[in-house]
């Protein structure tokens, strides 16, 4: 599986309305991991914002070398501009 191109967001149809809002809130805002995962992590198999974010390459971890949940979450290039996009409709 070849990881996203950093240079060309998902297409507006294909960055779901929750997954908008889900960029805008980290991009919002400096967030920790910890503060994510209390937010938007769920158990239901419908609703996976978080794990499409991280698998479409729209956010990063970023981790100073101490614990996981002090880690920041941060836009990806690819984030910022999928982001952007959506503020255009």
């Amino acid at each position: 599986m070849r990881a996203p191109d950093a240079k060309s967001a998902p297409s507006s149809a294909a960055t779901s309305l929750i997954t908008q809002q889900f960029l805008a809130w980290v991009a919002s805002n400096p967030r920790t991991y910890s503060e994510t995962m209390e937010a938007w992590r769920s158990c239901c198999p419908r609703l996976t914002v978080w794990e499409d974010a991280v698998s479409d390459g729209l956010v990063k971890i970023e981790s100073d070398g101490g614990p996981m949940k002090a880690a920041r979450v941060m836009l990806t290039a690819r984030g910022k501009l999928a982001l952007a996009q959506h503020a255009k409709f």
